[in-house]
């Protein structure tokens, strides 16, 4: 980074508390949507860090759910129009369906 100028002065910057700044940033959770439309999930697969919040929004006519197949998560039912968040809180790999309809199948990620 260059130094600025200010009159009567040169200001340098600190790379360490540049260096925190963007670690904190990047360590800010982050918002994922996967949509719920034609009895499908979109995307079907997802990866994403602990902490981070994942809302599922149902497009369809009727209801849906996001059950994971261990139990980690269960939207219960999202109603048409509808929405269900969930916050990441456990690293892994989940498959999830609904459980009104077996033929839909996703996949939640979740990195450390």
């Amino acid at each position: 980074m260059r130094p600025v100028r200010l009159p009567g002065r040169l200001l340098r910057p600190a790379p360490g508390l540049l260096c925190a700044a963007l670690a904190a940033a990047a360590a800010q959770p982050a918002t994922h949507t996967i949509t719920v439309e034609n009895m499908v999930y979109s995307p079907a697969s997802l990866t994403v860090h602990r902490g981070d919040r994942i809302t599922w929004v149902n497009k369809d006519l009727f209801p849906h759910t996001a059950s994971a197949l261990g139990g980690a998560f269960d939207s219960g039912a999202i109603a048409a129009d509808g929405s269900w968040s969930y916050v990441a809180a456990k690293s892994g790999d989940f498959a999830y369906d609904c459980r009104f309809h077996p033929t839909m199948h996703g996949r939640l990620k979740v990195d450390p």
